[in-house]
């Protein structure tokens, strides 16, 4: 078992669908925590955690096959003593809340220093809540109330993963040509997309939509 100032390390799993990402944070950590296995999917992860039973789990929130919750779901009662702090790209307040929810014990950016990730290791391992600054105050709000966590989840359960990417690129008034480009799709795909999310939010504009989204903390 690998050692640093005569403790053993931190047994961490990385969880992430990029595989260079992946790399670039088992470099950050290398010396620091010992990576005992990659996952880029929920699968993956769930066979991950189970077979090496790891203090912490780096996951991301969206993966194929599912998202980082379910990977919370189907490992805890597998892995009771592992603990989870996500690492994703996305800073909206449906993520920060859903995961945390979900399970895990923080959640931090990518835009995080390879220090500051190691101590957030340290710190989800001995039990401690680790959140970016910006996005406690997401947590704070959705249990002081003034977050409807509930309307949250009951709105955006009616809405695909690839619709809630929609959504929340036109509510930040992304144009269509844009939002087509950032997520590799045809115009016609985001145009349809688009209808789909007013439909089934019950609106009848982009601009009501970003007002939505607004209300709710979502961008």
């Amino acid at each position: 078992m690998e050692t640093a100032g005569g403790r053993a390390l931190r047994r961490v799993v990385i969880v992430d669908d990029h595989a260079m990402f992946r790399s670039g944070v088992r470099a950050e950590l290398t010396g620091r925590v010992d990576v005992v296995a990659e996952a880029a999917d929920v699968d993956g992860a769930v066979k991950a955690v189970v077979d090496h039973q790891p203090e912490v789990v780096l996951l991301d929130v969206h993966l194929p096959g599912g998202g980082g919750v379910e990977v919370m779901r189907r490992s805890a009662h597998r892995s009771p003593s592992t603990r989870f702090l996500a690492l994703s790209v996305s800073d909206a307040a449906e993520d920060v809340i859903g995961t945390i929810r979900g399970g895990a014990r923080g959640y931090v950016t990518k835009t995080i220093t390879g220090p500051e990730l190691v101590s957030a290791i340290e710190r989800v391992a001995t039990g401690d809540a680790v959140f970016s600054p910006r996005l406690a105050g997401f947590v704070l709000d959705a249990f002081a109330g003034s977050i409807e966590v509930a309307q949250i989840d009951e709105d955006l359960d009616r809405l695909t993963e690839r619709e809630r990417e929609v959504m929340r690129l036109i509510a930040r008034g992304y144009a269509y040509k844009e939002v087509a480009s950032e997520l590799f799709i045809s115009v016609k795909t985001v145009e349809t997309h688009v209808s789909s999310v007013l439909r089934k939010l019950q609106l009848s504009s982009r601009h009501e939509l970003t007002r939505w989204a607004t209300d709710r903390r979502l961008l």
